[in-house]
């Protein structure tokens, strides 16, 4: 059985365009009108539910296969207001969440910014002080460097508060792996353990804590039940602020 953290949902639908980006041109055709407006989405048949997703790039849909173009458009239609509301307040911001990588670039860690380094090298990060360091070739993509030297770097992190954790619990140590979820901030499976997106490396410790307390709990209680929230309580007390703050910054993290 699977429980995943789904209070806390990233604003992108996808991952990133450099990646996807013959895939994401064959679906950016669609468009309706919403209150006398044309709305354009980008359409992805891959997902288990409909869901909506908007980020600076504009309304990005997700869907079943079998669900009919008719029943997603009547769906976008139904929560009009907030799409409106949502892409009127990306098109409103002037720093655009997408953060190239390159000699300077500052990046959140922990809570803390750091400085991006580049030079010469065989494609590899290395931390020194409150630098990342990319040593790369000249044809190297930068992004993808930095992508994984933040991993590395996650799972270092993760890895002693999960324990730290759990024993509080009394239970066996569970796997620990990475994801690199676009809704949601970890999930915990009875049988493959518990998974923490990767990017939470990007906030400050209070707040990777409580995401691993809410997935420690999954390991007591496979639910949301008041039971659930009891256990929360105990491993974070102060989990309802915190939510709360990781709401907050979850929405402005930067995409790289």
């Amino acid at each position: 059985m699977l429980e995943q953290l789904e209070l806390f949902r990233l604003p992108p639908l996808f991952d990133g365009a450099a990646n996807n980006t013959h895939h994401l041109a064959h679906h950016l055709a669609h468009h309706l009108i919403l209150s006398g407006r044309i709305v354009s989405y980008a359409l992805r048949r891959d997902r288990r539910r409909l869901a909506l997703k908007i980020d600076e790039r504009g309304l990005a849909v997700g869907a079943p296969r079998a669900v009919p173009l008719g029943e997603i458009e009547a769906f976008i239609k139904s929560h009009a207001d907030w799409v409106l509301k949502k892409l009127d307040e990306f098109a409103s911001r002037t720093t655009p969440r997408h953060l190239p990588i390159h000699e300077g670039a500052r990046l959140p860690v922990l809570g803390e910014e750091v400085r991006v380094r580049i030079t010469a090298g065989n494609n590899r990060g290395f931390w020194q002080s409150d630098e990342l360091w990319l040593a790369a070739r000249p044809s190297a993509n930068l992004a993808l460097l930095a992508r994984r030297a933040l991993q590395r770097r996650a799972l270092e992190h993760f890895q002693p508060r999960l324990s730290a954790t759990v024993a509080q619990i009394n239970r066996p140590q569970p796997p620990l792996a990475l994801s690199s979820a676009r809704t949601r901030w970890g999930s915990c499976s009875t049988r493959t353990g518990i998974r923490l997106n990767w990017r939470l490396i990007h906030l400050p410790p209070s707040l990777i804590d409580y995401v691993i307390a809410h997935e420690v709990a999954h390991l007591v209680e496979m639910n949301h039940s008041p039971r659930f929230w009891n256990v929360v309580t105990r491993l974070y007390p102060d989990w309802r602020n915190t939510r709360d703050e990781l709401k907050r910054l979850g929405a402005a993290l930067p995409l790289i």
